[in-house]
């Protein structure tokens, strides 16, 4: 298997992840700000299959038309001579002191309505730029303090809001979908929809569910301290998967927007070997930053490295699947049996009834669970030996 990536791996990057000048909460920027243009090229070159923008992104807030319509148009030659493509785009609601107490859900009717009157042209420029999935990532929806909103009422804004914007996208007769990217903190104290499970769970209310799926991305979960892996299953059992971000993160700290890898390694395995086995056709997008010590050539060393590893992964969880020993190990286990129906083909629950079971000699079953897991590290590690 290559690990050189190719337009096919479907592996795409926001402007804002190589873009991203390294400023934190103490300390300026460590790299200047990024043409989009170079982006466009710097990342075609290395093999991926497209880009993603906020429209702040690519469109300096404030912009007059003239100089929005000169932006939309170097962009739009620079995907032209790549080839690159634009699957995905959103809206940025959480930069301009404007969304301090959030957009969809602030507690100013006004902002409301402008932040969705912001949302609408950009999904005009996405859909004319070919993308399919508009992610809407809720960054400054929720609070500091529970006397600050009420949130049951946000939930009503909330869902108001995607209602506007779902009837917006039929009227204008679009075929782009939604994806919600659940976080549970930061920048707010407490997101509204933390989790895939929240995010999935409100999609069910909403007038037009078939038209919003979900954006996990790797350390937001993890964040939460919860299970990506068993997020994602979820996910793509509910159908939901519109879309992932992913990344590096170390457990429940602040997001740290890790290289692919660069975190949770054993994790991020299962989850590549999740998406392959269950043939994900989504692009593969990173939502990462280059660390802050790194310069210009060590941003596109980053993004080559996302890329890279993903590869190195699938390729071990290939030969980890088609290992005989882990095979034979996953059968010993009795992980084939969970594929059977527990009721089988006329039974009912009255059928069950009559069942017997040796209740101590079942307890004294053991599942060879570690074995499965250290031959998952060796193939990580590379080991090539046979018993």
């Amino acid at each position: 298997m290559s690990l050189t990536p190719t337009r096919e791996d479907k592996f795409t990057f926001g402007l804002w992840t190589v873009g991203w000048q390294a400023r934190d909460p103490f300390g300026d920027a460590t790299r200047a700000p990024l043409d989009p243009v170079r982006t466009v090229q710097e990342l075609a070159s290395r093999g991926a299959y497209g880009v993603t923008f906020h429209d702040d992104d690519l469109i300096p807030f404030g912009s007059n038309e003239a100089d929005r319509e000169a932006h939309i148009v170097r962009f739009k030659k620079a995907l032209s001579d790549t080839g690159m493509k634009i699957p995905m785009a959103t809206t940025n609601l959480f930069s301009h002191p404007i969304f301090k107490d959030g957009a969809l859900t602030s507690n100013d009717r006004d902002i409301r309505r402008f932040a969705l009157m912001k949302v609408m042209r950009n999904i005009d420029l996405a859909v004319e730029l070919g993308a399919e999935i508009y992610v809407a990532w809720g960054g400054r929806e929720g609070a500091e303090s529970d006397g600050a909103k009420d949130a049951y009422v946000a939930l009503e804004r909330y869902r108001e809001g995607f209602n506007i914007l779902s009837q917006f996208v039929i009227d204008r007769g679009y075929s782009i979908k939604f994806a919600i990217e659940p976080k549970p903190n930061e920048p707010r104290g407490d997101i509204f929809l933390p989790t895939i499970g929240h995010a999935i769970a409100f999609i069910n209310s909403l007038e037009h569910p078939e038209m919003v799926g979900v954006n996990p991305e790797v350390g937001h979960e993890q964040m939460a301290g919860l299970n990506f892996v068993h997020g994602i299953s979820q996910a793509l059992f509910h159908n939901k998967l519109f879309h992932i971000d992913l990344n590096g993160q170390h457990g429940p700290k602040f997001d740290q927007d890790l290289v692919f890898g660069h975190g949770d390694l054993k994790s991020a395995f299962f989850l590549v070997d999740l998406l392959e086995r269950y043939n994900y056709q989504g692009p593969k997008h990173f939502d990462y930053k280059p660390a802050r010590t790194e310069n210009d050539k060590g941003v596109w060393e980053s993004a080559t490295a996302n890329m890279r590893t993903y590869l190195l992964l699938k390729e071990r969880a290939l030969a980890f699947r088609n290992d005989p020993r882990v095979k034979a190990a996953m059968v010993d286990s009795h992980i084939d049996q969970l594929e059977i129906p527990t009721l089988s083909s006329g039974e009912s629950w009255k059928d069950i009834e009559l069942d017997s079971i040796d209740v101590e000699a079942a307890g004294e079953r053991g599942y060879g669970y570690e074995k499965i897991d250290q031959l998952a590290i060796e193939h990580l590690m590379g080991v090539q030996e046979k018993e």
